[in-house]
């Protein structure tokens, strides 16, 4: 256990150095570009990782909640629990996020340091790692797009349409069924469980936003496409008037 605290520490010190370095290298753009660069590392790293264990290492999070945690979902954890105090700390600073990503973030960190404290549900932990990280890579590839001022385009929408399907389906389809299973096993920790249900309604608040969110676009785009159908119509009318 006491090698633990130690790998938390370096995963910690390994963020924030490399977040150093590209503040250091990358001098022209802002503090947030480098932090989401390094939370977009984070990403893909949490994903690759969480999706061997899954898929390969085993077991099923679906048909075996509750087990001893192995030595490289320790690791996924570890890692993850480093990046995520980091990622705390810095929105904490700078104030860039609301309550509720505060609050997804203050569950991480605590679920992650209960289960390794109390050396099972390991598995659940990576699944739940895995679907939430999944969808990160768009989530900053739209701010990335905004940025560089190209969110606006055929790219922006396919990015757009990616991350709603894939949330919807990952944290509300995929982790309604891993709820369901984690409740009815005998195995896991009440406390575990516990857990896994404040994680669930967590993404129902941040779907609520994205339902928002997608309402309000798809009425923008409406609009635009009524105003130049209305244009065309009028300058047709025109036209014929000449």
């Amino acid at each position: 256990m006491t090698s633990l605290p130690i790998g938390v520490v370096l995963c910690l010190t390994a963020w924030i150095t490399l977040y150093k370095l590209l503040c250091n290298n990358n001098e022209s753009r802002g503090f947030e570009w480098n932090c989401r660069l390094v939370t977009l590392l984070h990403g893909i790293l949490a994903v690759c990782i969480t999706a061997y264990i899954g898929y390969v290492e085993g077991p099923w999070p679906f048909t075996h909640p509750g087990t001893k945690n192995t030595p490289l979902q320790i690791s996924a954890m570890v890692i993850s629990l480093g990046y995520f105090i980091f990622d705390m700390g810095w929105c904490v600073y700078f104030r860039t996020e609301g309550p509720v990503m505060l609050v997804h973030h203050t569950i991480s960190i605590l679920g992650i340091l209960l289960t390794l404290s109390l050396g099972e549900s390991g598995i659940e932990s990576c699944a739940v790692i895995f679907a939430s990280e999944i969808t990160n890579p768009l989530l900053q590839a739209r701010w990335f797009l905004r940025q560089l001022g190209h969110y606006e385009s055929l790219t922006g929408e396919v990015v757009d349409v990616l991350f709603v399907v894939l949330f919807v389906f990952m944290r509300i389809v995929v982790g309604g069924r891993m709820l369901y299973c984690e409740l009815i096993s005998p195995r896991p920790r009440f406390i575990i469980k516990c857990g896994g249900v404040a994680m669930y309604v967590l993404s129902w608040v941040f779907m609520v936003d994205i339902g928002r969110f997608a309402y309000r676009k798809s009425q923008s785009k409406y609009r635009r496409w009524r105003d130049q159908h209305r244009l065309a119509a009028v300058n047709g009318h025109d036209g014929k008037t000449d």
